[in-house]
Formats: C-alpha cells, structure tokens, sequence
C-alpha cells in the first residue's frame, strides 16, 4: 500500500483524519496561497485549486504516495474570508457574520497515481445576533484567530449560531471524512 501524506500543518485536520484509523504523516506545503487568492474570486474554485495546488506540491516529491490536500473558507455575501490572523480581525469577521448566514467552503484533493478526485462540502451557517460584548468573551475563550470565519464550531463556537445546515459535519472542522472516507475505501485502502 502506498504511503498517505497529508499536505497540511493544520492540528484540527490531522485529528480528523485520524479518526479515519489509518497510518499516514503530515507535510505542510509550501505554496503562495495569496498569488491564487489574488486571482480566483470564485469561492468554490479558489477552496478547489487551493486543495489541488497543496496536494500537487507534496504528491511531486512523493509521486508513489497518496496526498491528500484540503481548503477552508467562508463565503459572506459574495466576498470571501479566511483565517483572521490576529484578534482585531476575528472581532470584525464576527461583527460581520452576527445575525447573517454564510457559506462554510471545505475543499479537498487526493491525488496518487494517475488519480485526481477533488470533493467540495458546503455549509451554510446561520450566526445568532451578537453584541460586542459576546464577541469578546468569545473571542477570549477560543482564539479563532487560525480558522477561516473566526469561530471553532468544535470547541464554545457552537454557541454562536442559531442554524447549521450540512451534508457532513466534519467539513466545518476542515476536512469532509465522509466523503473522503468513501473515496479512500474506493482506491483500495482498509477503514473499519
């Protein structure tokens, strides 16, 4: 069987791809994501040429391995947003998102030989109204500040939103296990 890297530094993608119950490593990909971001305003495409691109730089110094890549971002009204990077702009995003609903994009590519699937979940996620106030105390208890949309579902950022609409809840964490899932069972790998 062939080695399965995941093209990714990320700690929350890691852990879900463990829950997958098979071997693999993590290599972070070099790559410009701005170059793309700069170029591609369609949510969709720019979540699945940032998944493909992360997969294709590892998968050429591993050309015998499985590599999977993934892409997370938030479509608000037509605009996408990505990882805050510091709190003032978590703060913003989530002024922003409070009282509105949005779109979750999580992208993913597994490319090995002669294969290329690349697989897109969308959330849609609807944002109680919130108060500067409440914006703040969460901000402090989960420091989003490295997840697209400045909140973590998966820790106290539940309590944010009135509505969450998805095929696979997995994708709001940052990679879709249920489709992935399927697919790696396809190409012949054993999970339970």
């Amino acid at each position: 069987m062939s080695k399965i890297i995941l093209a990714s530094s990320s700690p929350y993608r890691k852990a879900l791809l463990e829950r997958l119950n098979f071997e693999f490593e993590c290599i972070s990909p070099d790559l410009d994501e701005d170059a793309y971001k700069a170029k591609i305003s369609d949510p969709i495409k720019l979540a699945e040429t940032l998944a493909f691109e992360k997969a294709n730089v590892i998968f050429k110094q591993h050309p015998d391995s499985i590599v999977i890549g993934s892409d997370q971002l938030v479509d608000f009204e037509g605009e996408i947003l990505g990882k805050a990077g510091n709190l003032d702009n978590a703060f913003q995003q989530l002024k922003r998102l409070s009282g509105k609903p949005h779109n979750l994009i999580t992208s993913y590519c597994v490319l090995s030989k002669g294969k290329k699937h690349i697989q897109t979940v969308k959330t849609t996620l609807t944002m109680r109204q919130l108060n500067d106030e409440q914006i703040k105390k969460y901000l402090r208890n989960d420091n989003p500040i490295d997840c697209a949309g400045s909140y973590k579902l998966e820790l106290k950022g539940i309590s944010l939103f009135d509505k969450i609409e998805t095929d696979d809840h997995t994708a709001i964490v940052g990679l879709p296990l249920l489709s992935l899932g399927t697919y790696l069972s396809e190409i012949g790998l054993s999970i339970p």
